[in-house]
Protein backbone atom coordinates (compact mmCIF):
# COMPACT_ATOMS: atom_id res chain seq x y z
CA UNK A 1 0.00 0.00 0.00
CA UNK A 2 2.97 2.31 -0.44
CA UNK A 3 1.07 4.45 -2.95
CA UNK A 4 -2.19 4.56 -0.98
CA UNK A 5 -3.59 7.45 1.04
CA UNK A 6 -6.31 6.45 3.48
CA UNK A 7 -8.64 8.91 5.19
CA UNK A 8 -9.88 7.40 8.46
CA UNK A 9 -12.67 8.92 10.54
CA UNK A 10 -12.91 8.31 14.27
CA UNK A 11 -9.17 7.76 14.19
CA UNK A 12 -8.14 8.94 17.65
CA UNK A 13 -8.84 5.64 19.42
CA UNK A 14 -10.31 2.17 19.13
CA UNK A 15 -11.07 0.70 15.72
CA UNK A 16 -10.09 3.87 13.82
CA UNK A 17 -6.70 4.19 15.51
CA UNK A 18 -6.06 0.50 14.93
CA UNK A 19 -6.87 0.83 11.23
CA UNK A 20 -4.33 3.67 11.17
CA UNK A 21 -1.66 1.51 12.78
CA UNK A 22 -2.26 -1.52 10.58
CA UNK A 23 -2.54 0.46 7.34
CA UNK A 24 0.63 2.39 8.23
CA UNK A 25 2.37 -0.94 8.82
CA UNK A 26 1.35 -1.88 5.27
CA UNK A 27 2.97 1.33 4.01
CA UNK A 28 -0.11 3.51 3.48
CA UNK A 29 -0.03 7.25 4.07
CA UNK A 30 -2.85 8.57 6.22
CA UNK A 31 -5.24 11.41 6.99
CA UNK A 32 -6.58 11.02 10.51
CA UNK A 33 -9.94 12.58 11.37
CA UNK A 34 -11.46 12.92 14.85
CA UNK A 35 -12.42 15.56 17.41
CA UNK A 36 -9.39 15.17 19.70
CA UNK A 37 -6.51 16.95 17.96
CA UNK A 38 -4.02 16.17 20.72
CA UNK A 39 -4.61 12.42 20.50
CA UNK A 40 -4.53 12.55 16.71
CA UNK A 41 -1.22 14.39 16.70
CA UNK A 42 0.33 11.96 19.16
CA UNK A 43 -0.81 8.98 17.08
CA UNK A 44 0.34 10.64 13.86
CA UNK A 45 3.84 11.24 15.22
CA UNK A 46 4.16 7.68 16.49
CA UNK A 47 3.16 6.31 13.07
CA UNK A 48 5.62 8.58 11.27
CA UNK A 49 8.40 7.48 13.60
CA UNK A 50 7.60 3.78 13.46
CA UNK A 51 6.68 3.30 9.82
CA UNK A 52 8.09 6.29 7.95
CA UNK A 53 4.75 7.14 6.38
CA UNK A 54 3.16 10.53 5.82
CA UNK A 55 0.39 11.27 8.30
CA UNK A 56 -1.76 14.39 8.34
CA UNK A 57 -4.32 15.34 10.97
CA UNK A 58 -7.74 16.86 10.34
CA UNK A 59 -9.48 17.72 13.59
CA UNK A 60 -13.24 17.65 13.08
CA UNK A 61 -16.46 16.83 14.89
CA UNK A 62 -18.59 15.17 12.22
CA UNK A 63 -21.80 15.99 14.08
CA UNK A 64 -21.12 19.66 13.28
CA UNK A 65 -22.07 20.70 9.75
CA UNK A 66 -19.06 22.96 9.18
CA UNK A 67 -16.61 20.27 10.26
CA UNK A 68 -18.32 17.64 8.13
CA UNK A 69 -18.08 19.96 5.13
CA UNK A 70 -14.37 20.41 5.83
CA UNK A 71 -13.76 16.67 5.64
CA UNK A 72 -16.02 16.38 2.60
CA UNK A 73 -13.96 19.02 0.79
CA UNK A 74 -10.79 17.10 1.59
CA UNK A 75 -12.20 14.02 -0.13
CA UNK A 76 -13.21 16.04 -3.19
CA UNK A 77 -10.07 18.14 -3.48
CA UNK A 78 -7.25 15.83 -2.39
CA UNK A 79 -6.64 13.74 -5.49
CA UNK A 80 -4.18 11.51 -3.63
CA UNK A 81 -6.87 9.91 -1.43
CA UNK A 82 -7.47 6.30 -2.49
CA UNK A 83 -9.30 4.89 0.53
CA UNK A 84 -12.00 5.99 2.97
CA UNK A 85 -12.46 4.16 6.26
CA UNK A 86 -15.86 5.42 7.41
CA UNK A 87 -15.43 4.45 11.06
CA UNK A 88 -16.66 7.36 13.20
CA UNK A 89 -19.67 6.33 15.23
CA UNK A 90 -21.21 6.32 18.67
CA UNK A 91 -23.83 4.59 20.77
CA UNK A 92 -26.01 5.84 23.62
CA UNK A 93 -26.85 4.56 27.05
CA UNK A 94 -30.06 2.66 27.72
CA UNK A 95 -33.06 1.67 25.67
CA UNK A 96 -34.58 3.72 22.86
CA UNK A 97 -37.95 4.69 24.36
CA UNK A 98 -36.55 5.86 27.68
CA UNK A 99 -33.45 7.37 26.14
CA UNK A 100 -32.49 11.01 25.69
CA UNK A 101 -33.79 11.91 22.24
CA UNK A 102 -31.19 14.67 21.82
CA UNK A 103 -28.39 12.13 22.32
CA UNK A 104 -30.11 9.71 19.97
CA UNK A 105 -30.35 12.38 17.29
CA UNK A 106 -26.67 13.21 17.71
CA UNK A 107 -25.89 9.51 17.32
CA UNK A 108 -27.94 9.31 14.13
CA UNK A 109 -26.21 12.40 12.77
CA UNK A 110 -22.83 10.73 13.21
CA UNK A 111 -23.72 7.12 12.39
CA UNK A 112 -25.92 7.89 9.38
CA UNK A 113 -25.78 11.48 8.10
CA UNK A 114 -22.03 12.02 8.28
CA UNK A 115 -21.19 8.51 7.08
CA UNK A 116 -23.59 8.87 4.16
CA UNK A 117 -22.17 12.18 2.99
CA UNK A 118 -18.58 10.98 3.10
CA UNK A 119 -19.43 7.67 1.42
CA UNK A 120 -21.33 9.55 -1.30
CA UNK A 121 -18.45 11.92 -1.96
CA UNK A 122 -15.83 9.17 -1.96
CA UNK A 123 -17.95 7.03 -4.32
CA UNK A 124 -18.31 9.91 -6.77
CA UNK A 125 -14.64 10.79 -6.70
CA UNK A 126 -13.34 7.22 -6.85
CA UNK A 127 -15.74 6.22 -9.63
CA UNK A 128 -14.55 9.14 -11.74
CA UNK A 129 -10.97 7.90 -11.24
CA UNK A 130 -12.03 4.26 -11.66
CA UNK A 131 -10.12 3.32 -8.53
CA UNK A 132 -10.56 3.46 -4.76
CA UNK A 133 -11.77 1.65 -1.66
CA UNK A 134 -14.60 2.51 0.75
CA UNK A 135 -14.89 0.68 4.07
CA UNK A 136 -18.04 1.34 6.10
CA UNK A 137 -17.97 0.17 9.71
CA UNK A 138 -21.35 -1.25 10.69
CA UNK A 139 -21.98 -3.76 13.51
CA UNK A 140 -23.31 -7.29 14.01
CA UNK A 141 -26.25 -5.47 15.61
CA UNK A 142 -27.26 -4.59 12.06
CA UNK A 143 -28.58 -8.17 12.01
CA UNK A 144 -30.18 -8.04 15.47
CA UNK A 145 -33.46 -6.36 16.42
CA UNK A 146 -33.99 -7.89 19.85
CA UNK A 147 -31.28 -6.34 22.01
CA UNK A 148 -29.32 -3.12 22.66
CA UNK A 149 -30.62 0.32 21.70
CA UNK A 150 -32.95 -0.07 18.73
CA UNK A 151 -31.95 3.26 17.18
CA UNK A 152 -28.29 2.23 17.28
CA UNK A 153 -29.09 -1.15 15.71
CA UNK A 154 -31.15 0.58 13.03
CA UNK A 155 -28.30 2.98 12.25
CA UNK A 156 -25.96 0.05 11.68
CA UNK A 157 -28.55 -1.80 9.58
CA UNK A 158 -28.64 1.34 7.46
CA UNK A 159 -24.86 1.19 6.99
CA UNK A 160 -25.07 -2.43 5.85
CA UNK A 161 -27.91 -1.72 3.41
CA UNK A 162 -26.18 1.39 2.07
CA UNK A 163 -22.97 -0.54 1.44
CA UNK A 164 -24.78 -3.34 -0.40
CA UNK A 165 -26.46 -0.87 -2.72
CA UNK A 166 -23.28 1.10 -3.25
CA UNK A 167 -21.66 -2.12 -4.39
CA UNK A 168 -24.49 -2.63 -6.90
CA UNK A 169 -24.02 0.88 -8.28
CA UNK A 170 -20.24 0.57 -8.43
CA UNK A 171 -20.02 -2.78 -10.21
CA UNK A 172 -17.24 -2.69 -12.83
CA UNK A 173 -16.26 0.83 -11.76
CA UNK A 174 -12.91 -0.15 -10.24
CA UNK A 175 -14.14 0.90 -6.77
CA UNK A 176 -14.24 -1.64 -3.93
CA UNK A 177 -16.67 -1.36 -1.04
CA UNK A 178 -16.84 -3.33 2.18
CA UNK A 179 -19.13 -3.37 5.20
CA UNK A 180 -17.43 -4.56 8.39
CA UNK A 181 -19.70 -5.91 11.13
CA UNK A 182 -17.77 -6.00 14.42
CA UNK A 183 -19.16 -7.82 17.41
CA UNK A 184 -18.32 -6.77 20.95
CA UNK A 185 -14.85 -5.26 20.73
CA UNK A 186 -12.58 -3.89 23.43
CA UNK A 187 -12.78 -0.15 22.68
CA UNK A 188 -13.75 3.09 24.43
CA UNK A 189 -17.24 3.20 22.90
CA UNK A 190 -18.73 1.53 25.99
CA UNK A 191 -17.30 4.08 28.42
CA UNK A 192 -18.48 6.93 26.22
CA UNK A 193 -22.00 5.53 26.44
CA UNK A 194 -21.80 5.38 30.24
CA UNK A 195 -21.08 1.65 30.45
CA UNK A 196 -18.11 -0.39 31.64
CA UNK A 197 -16.45 -2.90 29.38
CA UNK A 198 -15.52 -4.84 32.51
CA UNK A 199 -19.20 -5.72 32.97
CA UNK A 200 -19.09 -7.84 29.81
CA UNK A 201 -17.94 -11.48 29.79
CA UNK A 202 -14.33 -11.59 28.58
CA UNK A 203 -15.08 -14.49 26.23
CA UNK A 204 -17.54 -12.28 24.33
CA UNK A 205 -14.98 -9.54 23.60
CA UNK A 206 -12.71 -9.41 20.58
CA UNK A 207 -9.44 -7.52 20.81
CA UNK A 208 -9.41 -4.54 18.48
CA UNK A 209 -6.14 -5.60 16.81
CA UNK A 210 -7.69 -8.96 15.92
CA UNK A 211 -10.84 -7.27 14.63
CA UNK A 212 -9.05 -4.91 12.25
CA UNK A 213 -6.65 -7.61 11.11
CA UNK A 214 -9.61 -9.84 10.21
CA UNK A 215 -11.42 -6.95 8.50
CA UNK A 216 -8.39 -6.17 6.35
CA UNK A 217 -8.03 -9.84 5.46
CA UNK A 218 -11.66 -9.81 4.36
CA UNK A 219 -10.97 -6.73 2.25
CA UNK A 220 -7.96 -8.44 0.69
CA UNK A 221 -10.18 -11.42 -0.14
CA UNK A 222 -12.73 -9.19 -1.86
CA UNK A 223 -15.53 -9.66 0.68
CA UNK A 224 -18.45 -7.24 0.44
CA UNK A 225 -19.53 -8.06 4.00
CA UNK A 226 -17.01 -9.10 6.64
CA UNK A 227 -18.10 -10.41 10.05
CA UNK A 228 -14.78 -10.94 11.86
CA UNK A 229 -16.26 -13.08 14.63
CA UNK A 230 -17.96 -15.62 12.33
CA UNK A 231 -15.63 -18.53 11.62
CA UNK A 232 -18.03 -20.59 9.48
CA UNK A 233 -18.68 -18.41 6.42
CA UNK A 234 -21.42 -20.81 5.28
CA UNK A 235 -23.61 -19.50 8.13
CA UNK A 236 -23.55 -16.04 6.60
CA UNK A 237 -23.99 -17.44 3.10
CA UNK A 238 -27.11 -19.37 4.11
CA UNK A 239 -28.48 -16.29 5.90
CA UNK A 240 -27.96 -14.22 2.78
CA UNK A 241 -29.40 -16.89 0.50
CA UNK A 242 -32.59 -16.90 2.59
CA UNK A 243 -32.79 -13.11 2.29
CA UNK A 244 -32.40 -13.32 -1.48
CA UNK A 245 -34.94 -16.15 -1.78
CA UNK A 246 -37.75 -14.00 -0.40
CA UNK A 247 -37.11 -11.04 -2.74
CA UNK A 248 -39.23 -12.28 -5.71
CA UNK A 249 -42.30 -12.49 -3.46
CA UNK A 250 -41.94 -8.98 -2.06
CA UNK A 251 -42.87 -7.37 -5.37
CA UNK A 252 -46.05 -9.40 -5.93
CA UNK A 253 -49.21 -7.25 -5.94
CA UNK A 254 -51.58 -9.70 -4.26
CA UNK A 255 -51.71 -11.18 -0.77
CA UNK A 256 -50.21 -14.59 -0.06
CA UNK A 257 -52.71 -17.45 -0.16
CA UNK A 258 -52.45 -17.94 3.60
CA UNK A 259 -54.22 -14.59 4.06
CA UNK A 260 -57.08 -15.44 1.72
CA UNK A 261 -60.30 -17.04 2.97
Amino acid sequence: MSHQLALITGASSGIGATYAKQLAARGANLILVARDAARLNALAQSLRDEHGVEVNVLAADLTHHADLQKVDREIHENTQITMLVNNAGMTVEGEFIEGDIAQIQTMLTLNITALTQLAHSAAQVFRARRSGTIVNIASVLALVSESANSAYNASKAYVLSLTRNMNRELVDSGVRVQAVLPGLTRTEIFERAGKSINDLPAEMLMEVDDLVSAALSGLDAGELVTIPSVEDISLWQRYDEARIAILPYISLNKPASRYLS
